[in-house]
């Protein structure tokens, strides 16, 4: 079964602005963050925003690496060869 959490994602901007997201995870991770949040003395909802800005990012980057390479499979991307890189760098 999951279980409901709530988090506060803070919004870049000069003032510390949230919003409210819901989720659904499993009562074991739900476990390891209040732990480490209390471990820590910060709040459950800080590591919540940790983990989403250090991995988003990440996730995103290999989605666009796959719609990359699927649209070069198709012929919809043009790709160089390292040789016409190099004579166009001048290497």
């Amino acid at each position: 079964m999951h279980t409901m959490y709530y988090i506060l994602i803070k919004e870049v901007n000069d003032m510390a602005l949230t919003s409210t997201v819901t989720f659904r995870t499993t009562p074991e991770l739900k476990e390891r963050v209040d732990n480490l949040a209390k471990r820590t003395r910060r709040s459950a909802g800080f590591y919540y925003n940790v983990l989403l800005e250090d991995y988003l990012s990440e996730i995103e980057d290999i989605y666009d690496a796959v719609d990359i390479s699927e649209r070069v499979r198709a012929g919809k991307e043009k790709t160089y060869s390292s040789d016409e890189i190099r004579k166009e760098l001048g290497l």
